[in-house]
């Protein structure tokens, strides 16, 4: 079989390895339009910010390549599909024929058709990444357009290299989408204490050399960087022929109206729904595996449980779920402490877990997202599960005593804490050779410290059992 996969972004990459895990039959062409070998996007704000390097959020290598028995053809752009002669056509002339086809485009940034836009920066690739350094070295003051999960990340990324940065922000609060008002309010006032000026409601109208205009004055900076949001890559697709919506259209086994062509990641719409977090676009390359080495025939992709987590430096937020419902709809738990930088959120509906958000260090992340991911009955006392120090009263908990095996550690790789056991029973006794062998702490890494707690807690048990 020769299956050609289009992208080597998170979800193209994952498919690849994936395959190549199950079945060593295939013959694999992986086609990239960027010349970076394929990285880890969650990471690129360490990236940004100066504390991790391009190498550091690598995914695969030409080494990993060959090993694989993997053609890959980077720098190089796919151009149009031949679905009657199932061929792939590239940029530089090259015909690639397939039997199975996995088109894994991504997403671009939005760029606001606005006077001056091209003399913004956008904020999505590794490329992106290092002429938004290289300016930022140059740079007076620079001013972020987008409040979004990307513009604090890219915020925050160059507050920490010491450079004042002002971010604007359209709606009413920062990350509207994910956030209610009181969170909002709360993350900007974390963020402007750690050197970003936050606007919101700021209209932008264009944007000069001398920085961006809004409605009501300039914001001055030499430096401007787009997080306006992202759209998928559809257009190979559209062009193809195939049905596209918002994205490229699938159903539960990842396929295009085409049969021989599968769409995964940000490209992909399933069910009405285009994902643009790493855990859904994983889950998805695991199913479209499954499916093309035989390893699972009856494998479906039923959607994802969404959980959204910013990671950057001295910023703790997590949120999932329904969000935004009040309590005319349902049970509300909140605590909020603004001097702190702290608010908690729980939305509860029929005695589960339907939405959360988290914004300040908090140890009840883990439990519970377990609890959202389970959809199991909550304690009676709600304050044990926002203030875990309380009472041991949640029937899941970051403790790994009282964790249970099924307990999901890793959203991102979909790792439990048993298959996390097992791999320690095989000898996998440090953090890194548990990375190696589950891929926990690989995707946004906000796992590590569970899964290190895990690890401890074994070898602890192991020498009182000696």
């Amino acid at each position: 079989m020769r299956l050609v996969v289009v992208g080597t972004g998170m979800a193209g990459a994952r498919v690849v390895s994936d395959v190549r895990a199950r079945s060593r039959d295939i013959r694999v062409t992986v086609f990239g339009a960027e010349t970076w070998q394929p990285y880890n996007r969650v990471l690129l704000s360490n990236v940004l910010a100066g504390t991790a390097t391009p190498d550091n959020v690598r995914l695969h290598d030409q080494a990993w390549y060959a090993e694989h028995g993997v053609t890959a053809v980077l720098g190089t752009e796919v151009t149009a599909i031949d679905r009657d002669c199932r061929t792939v056509l590239t940029a530089d002339g090259r015909r690639e024929p397939y039997d199975v086809l996995v088109l894994a485009t991504g997403s671009e940034p939005f760029v606001p058709p606005i006077p001056g836009a091209e003399l913004g920066l956008p904020f999505r690739t590794l490329g992106d990444c290092e002429k938004i350094i290289q300016a930022a070295g140059r740079a007076r003051r620079a001013v972020v357009v987008g409040g979004g999960l990307l513009g604090i990340e890219a915020a925050r990324g160059l507050a920490g290299r010491g450079l004042p940065v002002t971010l604007l922000h359209l709606a009413g609060h920062l990350m509207e989408r994910q956030l209610d008002a009181e969170a909002g309010l709360v993350l900007g006032e974390t963020l402007t204490a750690l050197g970003v000026e936050v606007r919101t409601g700021a209209e932008v109208t264009a944007i000069t050399e001398a920085g961006v205009e809004v409605t009501g004055g300039l914001v001055e900076g030499d430096l401007v960087v787009l997080a306006c949001g992202v759209r998928p890559v559809v257009g190979l697709a559209r062009e193809a022929g195939l049905h596209v919506e918002r994205g490229v259209v699938v159903d539960d086994e990842m396929r295009t109206d085409d049969p021989a062509i599968f769409a995964i990641g940000e490209c992909a719409q399933h069910d009405g729904q285009v994902y643009g977090l790493v855990a859904p676009c994983w889950e998805q390359a695991a199913i479209v595996a499954d499916l093309i080495t035989g390893a699972d025939t009856a494998a479906r992709y039923r959607g994802s449980r969404l959980v959204t987590r910013l990671k950057a430096r001295s910023v703790e937020l997590a949120a999932m779920g329904e969000t935004h419902l009040t309590e005319d709809d349902a049970e509300i738990v909140r605590f909020s402490h603004r001097r702190t930088g702290t608010y908690r959120k729980l939305v509860i509906r029929d005695g589960r877990l339907v939405g959360a958000i988290l914004v300040g260090e908090s140890a009840a992340v883990g439990t519970l997202t377990q609890l959202y991911d389970r959809g199991v009955p909550l304690p009676g006392d709600r304050a044990s599960l926002i203030f875990p120090g309380l009472a041991a009263a949640a029937p899941v908990a970051d403790s790994p005593v009282r964790m249970p095996d099924s307990a999901k550690v890793c959203r991102c790789n979909n790792v439990t804490k048993g298959q996390v056991r097992a791999c320690w029973e095989e000898g996998a006794r440090d953090l890194a050779a548990v990375a190696a062998a589950t891929r926990a702490t690989t995707g946004c890494g906000g796992c590590a410290d569970a899964v290190a707690g895990i690890v401890g807690w074994l070898c602890e048990q192991e020498e009182i059992n000696a």
